[in-house]
């Protein structure tokens, strides 16, 4: 048994440490909480439809990336997909293509990378309108857009899950954009709702549907938010801190433990 004596002494002497080199007493798991984005090497693949402004995306997103200390390799081809030796250096993947088509060998790179732990996020039809044709992409993403009745208009997002990482914190706010209607996967863990009107199609009238979600496809991580319809929708702060949250939890797939999300649940 430690003498009182010395229990003190050697108490005080690990108080002061933590004080000073908290993340060398806490450990590994603190400083990739702390800092996620730090040396992760990240794929931006960028194009498809100009109107959701894949290229004016750069300018918000990428120099914030490399601020938090990530290596960032940015790409306007699909054909990155198909680097075996990238792809699975990688330990996250931001797609921002809406429509377009993918080869059967560049989407087979994307979701190997994926299903083997590669994280995966993006945004609005960036990736929730990508490859219209390709069921297993839609399969990986979690939901696909199917409409946005009444164009751009005011709505609520509605957090759900005020636990989460993600969402922790934040209130529920109002957007001027595209309301997006989708087709969701049942297995994903739903974070954020906007419930619709029948201002525009009657029968979907008080339908409540996920704004933002996370998942797993093998070993990957999964993140998706309908909302950034355009660059000036991440000015609401809200809308712009949970595609980082987001960002940072995907980029986390390889390092942290895999969690049991299944929880569809919208109200």
């Amino acid at each position: 048994m430690i003498p009182r004596r010395d229990f003190l002494k050697t108490a005080a002497v690990v108080g002061a440490a933590t004080v000073l080199f908290p993340n060398e007493i806490i450990g590994k798991t603190k400083t990739n909480l702390a800092s996620p984005l730090k040396n992760k090497k990240i794929l931006y693949v960028w194009g498809g439809w100009d109107g959701h402004e894949p290229k004016q995306s750069l300018d918000i997103f990428v120099p914030w990336l490399r601020s938090k200390g990530a290596d960032v390799t940015v790409s306007d081809n699909l054909d990155s997909y198909t680097d075996e030796a990238l792809m699975k250096s990688l330990d996250l993947i931001i797609q921002v293509w809406t429509m377009g088509k993918i080869t059967p060998e560049q989407e087979k790179g994307l979701l190997t990378a994926v299903k083997n732990g590669c994280g995966f996020a993006g945004w609005h039809g960036g990736s929730g309108d990508s490859f219209r044709e390709n069921t297993e992409y839609q399969f990986m993403v979690g939901g696909q857009w199917v409409a946005h009745p009444g164009g751009v208009i005011d709505y609520r997002v509605h957090i759900t899950d005020r636990r989460d990482e993600v969402t922790k914190g934040l209130k529920d706010f109002d957007m001027h954009s595209e309301q997006y209607y989708m087709h969701i996967d049942p297995n994903v863990k739903v974070l954020a709702t906007t419930t619709f009107n029948g201002d525009h199609a009657a029968w979907i009238d008080e339908n409540t549907v996920p704004v933002a979600w996370k998942k797993y496809y093998g070993k990957g991580r999964v993140f998706y938010s309908s909302l950034g319809h355009v660059m000036k929708d991440f000015d609401v702060p809200e809308a712009l801190e949970i595609q980082k949250r987001g960002i940072r939890w995907a980029a986390e797939s390889k390092y942290r433990p895999q969690e049991k999300l299944t929880r569809a649940v919208y109200r």
